[in-house]
C-alpha cells in the first residue's frame, strides 16, 4: 500500500474477539508485521482489563481498542468508518454447543446479526478493505464422508454450527454480490495455553496440574474415545493472515488431517506430569455429546498448496506447552 507521497503507509487491522485466544495470537502476529491493530470489545472489557483482557494485556498499549456492539449496526458502522480498516478479522462468536431455547436464539442472532452488519458496513464504508469469517468444523456436523473438504456439504447438528454455516453463505454473497474480497476459514480445533477454562482441552489440562499438586483428586470427562482434530492456535491465526494475503479471496478449510482420541489427550497430558490418568478420570455420561458417524477431520491440502502454509506443532508438543503454562500460572 502506497501512500500518494511515496511514503509506504502502515496497514490496518480490525479484530473482533480480540481478547479470545485466536484473537490475542492474531494481534501479537500483525503487531509483528508492522500493522496498526484495533480491536472491538464490549465496555465491560475496558473496566475489568486483569480479567476480561489477560490474554492481551501484554499488548495493550500497542493496540487501539474500541469500545462497541456486535449487535448494533450503528455502533459498527461508526467503528469502521473511524479506523477505515484494510483487513478486518470477525472472529467473535457465541460459540458454546447448547440446546437451551434460550440460548439456541441468542446464539443464532448475535453470530449472524454481527457478521451481516459489519458485512454491510464495510461494504458501505471501507468497500476496499479485505475480511475473513472465522468459520468452524461444527458447520459440516453429521458427514457422509471423511476427510471433509471444502467441497463437503454441511449438515450442522446444532445451533452454533447453523450460524457459522449462514455466516459462511452471507460472505460467500458479500463476494459474490459486491466483489469484495472477503474469505471464509473453516477451522477445526485448536489449541494453546490461551485457551478458556470452558473448553475440554483446558479442563483436562488444569485438573491434571491440580492433581498433581494435592488439589483435587480427580476429574470427570465426556466420552474418551471421542476423536477430535486438533491443531496449534498460532499455526490458524496465520492461516487467517495468509488468507487474506492471497491474490484473490476464497474459502479454505484449516485443519491437521489427523485425528486424536480424547483418551490419548487425557493420556499424555497426565504423562507430561508423570501421572497415570486411570486413577484419577472419571466418566460422565452426561458430558457425552451424540455419536458421531463419521469423525470430523479435516483436509488442508488446499490452504497449503495455495497458500503455503505449513503446521509447526504436533498434538504430544501443544499439550506438552499447556501443561508448562498451567504449572506456570500455580507457581505465581
Amino acid at each position: 500500500m502506497i501512500a500518494p507521497t511515496g511514503q509506504a503507509t502502515t496497514k490496518k487491522a480490525l479484530i473482533t474477539g480480540i481478547a479470545g485466544q485466536d484473537g490475542s495470537y492474531l494481534a501479537e502476529l500483525l503487531l509483528e508485521k508492522g500493522y496498526e491493530v484495533h480491536g472491538i470489545v464490549r465496555r465491560i472489557a475496558i473496566e475489568d482489563t486483569e480479567h476480561k483482557l489477560k490474554n492481551v494485556s501484554h499488548l495493550l498499549d500497542r493496540l487501539k481498542l474500541h469500545v462497541a456492539s456486535l449487535d448494533n449496526v450503528l455502533s459498527l458502522i461508526k467503528t469502521v468508518r473511524d479506523i477505515m480498516p484494510d483487513e478486518c478479522y470477525h472472529l467473535a462468536s457465541s460459540s458454546f454447543v447448547s440446546y437451551s431455547f434460550e440460548d439456541e436464539i441468542s446464539i443464532l442472532n448475535n453470530n449472524v446479526n454481527s457478521t451481516h452488519y459489519l458485512l454491510a458496513a464495510i461494504k458501505e464504508f471501507a468497500p476496499a478493505c479485505r475480511f475473513y469469517f472465522a468459520g468452524t468444523s461444527e458447520m459440516f456436523g453429521n458427514v457422509e464422508q471423511e476427510p471433509q473438504d471444502e467441497a463437503t456439504p454441511f449438515n450442522p447438528r446444532s445451533i452454533y454450527g447453523i450460524s457459522k454455516v449462514a455466516g459462511y453463505h452471507l460472505v460467500k454473497n458479500y463476494r459474490q454480490q459486491y466483489s469484495m474480497f472477503a474469505c471464509s476459514g473453516i477451522l477445526y480445533n485448536h489449541e494453546s495455553p490461551r485457551r478458556g477454562y470452558e473448553f475440554v482441552t483446558r479442563k483436562i489440562v488444569s485438573s491434571a496440574v491440580r492433581i498433581k499438586l494435592g488439589l483435587q483428586q480427580e476429574v470427570s470427562l465426556g466420552n474418551l474415545d471421542a476423536l477430535r482434530d486438533w491443531g496449534y492456535a498460532p499455526d490458524y491465526v496465520r492461516a487467517m493472515w495468509l488468507m487474506l494475503q492471497a491474490d484473490r479471496p476464497d474459502d479454505y478449510v484449516v485443519a491437521s488431517g489427523e485425528t486424536h482420541s480424547v483418551r490419548e489427550f487425557v493420556a499424555t497430558a497426565f504423562s507430561c506430569l508423570g501421572l497415570d490418568y486411570e486413577g484419577h478420570v472419571k466418566v460422565d455420561p452426561k458430558f457425552f455429546r451424540p455419536a458421531e458417524q463419521i469423525r470430523l477431520c479435516g483436509n488442508p491440502s488446499k490452504i497449503e498448496e495455495r497458500l503455503g502454509w505449513t503446521r509447526t506443532r504436533s498434538l504430544s508438543a501443544i499439550i506438552r506447552e499447556m501443561v508448562d503454562s498451567e504449572l506456570a500460572l500455580y507457581n505465581k
